[in-house]
């Protein structure tokens, strides 16, 4: 009685108890039934057989990657979808340094393109000055200056060729064909004509032309080809260093970020921006060590190409060569007089030619069309449709914002709406168990700063030997690059006295063609470099196709009017006194 009075007394606190333990009881069983359809869907839209995909909601003791909540991603879908979050990296890595392999790429192909041009256009117009001014003097003599552009196309192609001696050999050459051409009327031996070319520093037959157009050569070549050169190393660096491959913990910590949301049934719900970070960094730990050298490299051809905007222009380089061999020949002619006669006097009386009178010098060179100089209208100043300012001013405009590059693409990354959350949007993300926010500190950069990275566990004692020689790559070719600033060439700087293959000496790198600069002054107080730096040269032998070489003795290479005067030369007022006795130079 007392039990039916207390029920029909308290009727609704009985009803709430029995609702309470029935919903209670039942909540698994609602949960397990929330419907899988948003997941199927998206499941189905990325190319994936439906078959295995659950229509409600599992128990997720199954997973391995996810939180083991109830689920809406069988074990295969799980295995699926983790691949999926690789390729998804992957081409999120590969898109966003798009911009640099094209940049290079394109870069490269065209100022190659271009110094290419420019040279063929350098030979083309000396020829044409050349055969117009002198006919078949000129097409007589053509292999001389043939061969000067053979050996500057394989110079600037990469070929290991020094600069200093590919213009010596070609003054060298030259003085030779000229001395025989302004004295017709004599008749020159091979011992002879190498008695003249020996001397040619002394006697500077062409003047100051040839160490001006060796600096000026020199420098623009070295710059153009350490330019050419290093755009390309830059392609090469990007390509090996996107061409990833994902390691478990990097694809555990993708997965977890990307589709576990999806396997709990919220598809719609983006990785929170920190955690997006965490994964990236974590993943990319070892590009983020290339940050250094990388931004070494980029302000090193930056630099270069304002060095070729300025002072080491190509373009000024190969249109020049045919002007100041014009002018040096000329010079030469002017001088004719003065020249032979102090050859003669050194180097002895020459034979009369056979069927010739004797004539002086000034006789046999008086009646000859002389070299002239050109107007700037006769020579080419642009190739490969561009030109050298808007060339460089389009490489500094891309090369601008390529610092930092590697740091902040895991930012580039999480930027993107489809791949995180917005920074504003951090209460409504997903932060790797549910939807809330993210709560862990972002790592730094770099590997060592990984070691306490909360989503991808990266072993910092083990860096990666790829990333290794990358870094290596990018060293040596941004210290040829800023040699290249200085005129240096790293291949040649030890294999020649003073300056090897470096645009000359420290008081003419400069001061070439380009005002506020006094003449140059050889250096002779230059200490002697020790002879293992400095290995003797062999002996020059003499070619058939009449090159000068030594045939005498084996006293090394001789220099030219292009060498560098590293001793101090014997006055030439002194010649009178050395002819009374002998002639001294044979």
């Amino acid at each position: 009685m007392d039990t039916r009075s207390s029920s029909s007394r308290y009727p609704l606190l009985v009803l709430l108890c029995a609702v309470c333990s029935l919903s209670g009881s039942r909540s698994p069983v609602a949960s397990a039934g929330r419907s899988c359809a948003d997941t199927r869907q998206v499941y189905a839209e990325k190319g994936y057989s439906t078959g295995t995909a659950p229509v409600t909601q599992i128990s997720g003791e199954h997973l391995r990657l996810c939180p083991q909540d109830y689920t809406c991603c069988s074990s295969q879908m799980e295995e699926t979808l983790a691949l999926q979050s690789e390729r998804d990296f992957l081409k999120a890595v590969e898109e966003n340094s798009q911009f640099l392999l094209t940049t290079f790429t394109q870069r490269h192909r065209r100022f190659d393109e271009f110094f290419r041009e420019l040279i063929e256009l350098s030979e083309k117009s000396m020829n044409q000055m050349f055969t117009k001014t002198y006919g078949r003097l000129f097409t007589q003599n053509a292999h001389v200056f043939q061969e000067l552009f053979v050996e500057l196309r394989r110079y600037y192609s990469g070929g290991s060729v020094s600069l200093s001696e590919v213009l010596s050999d070609f003054w060298s050459r030259l003085v030779e064909r000229v001395f025989s051409l302004v004295n017709p009327q004599y008749q020159f031996s091979e011992d002879y004509l190498e008695c003249v070319s020996k001397h040619a520093e002394q006697l500077q037959p062409f003047g100051d032309v040839p160490r001006r157009l060796r600096v000026q050569v020199m420098r623009a070549f070295i710059a153009a080809r350490a330019l050419s050169q290093g755009l390309a190393t830059g392609r090469d660096i990007v390509n090996k260093a996107t061409k990833l491959t994902a390691e478990s913990e990097c694809v555990r910590g993708l997965m977890r970020q990307w589709y576990c949301p999806l396997c709990r049934g919220m598809p719609s719900v983006r990785p929170c921006h920190s955690l997006c970070l965490n994964v990236m960094k974590g993943c990319l730990a070892n590009q983020g060590d290339l940050e250094t050298e990388w931004n070494n490299f980029i302000d090193a051809l930056y630099q270069v190409s304002e060095k070729l905007e300025g002072p080491f222009n190509m373009e000024l380089a190969a249109d020049s060569i045919s002007v100041k061999v014009s002018e040096a020949i000329m010079h030469m002619q002017e001088n004719s007089v003065t020249i032979s006669t102090k050859v003669f006097q050194g180097c002895g009386s020459p034979r009369p030619a056979p069927g010739r009178s004797k004539r002086s010098p000034k006789e046999s060179g008086g009646n000859r069309r002389p070299f002239r100089t050109y107007t700037p209208e006769e020579k080419p100043t642009t190739a490969a449709g561009t030109n050298l300012d808007r060339l460089v001013t389009e490489l500094k405009e891309r090369l601008r914002p390529m610092r930092g590059f590697w740091v902040s693409l895991p930012h580039t990354i999480c930027n993107d709406e489809r791949i995180a959350a917005d920074v504003t949007n951090e209460d409504r993300c997903w932060n790797g168990q549910t939807r809330g926010r993210y709560l862990p500190d972002v790592m730094g950069d770099g590997l060592a700063s990984q070691i306490n990275n909360p989503e991808v566990e990266v072993d910092i004692s083990r860096p990666d030997v790829r990333t290794r020689q990358l870094i290596m790559e990018l060293r040596v070719v941004t210290n040829k690059l800023k040699n290249a600033q200085t005129g240096q060439d790293m291949d040649f700087m030890d294999s020649e006295e003073g300056s090897g293959s470096g645009g000359g000496d420290e008081g003419e790198r400069y001061n070439d063609d380009w005002p506020g600069h006094g003449p140059y002054s050889p250096p002779y107080n230059k200490p002697p470099r020790s002879p293992a730096s400095n290995p003797a040269k062999p002996p020059r032998v003499r070619e058939r196709n009449g090159s000068k070489w030594n045939k005498n003795n084996g006293q090394g290479r001789i220099k030219s009017a292009t060498s560098k005067l590293s001793f101090s030369p014997v006055p030439l007022l002194l010649l009178p006194f050395m002819v009374t006795v002998a002639p001294m130079w044979r």
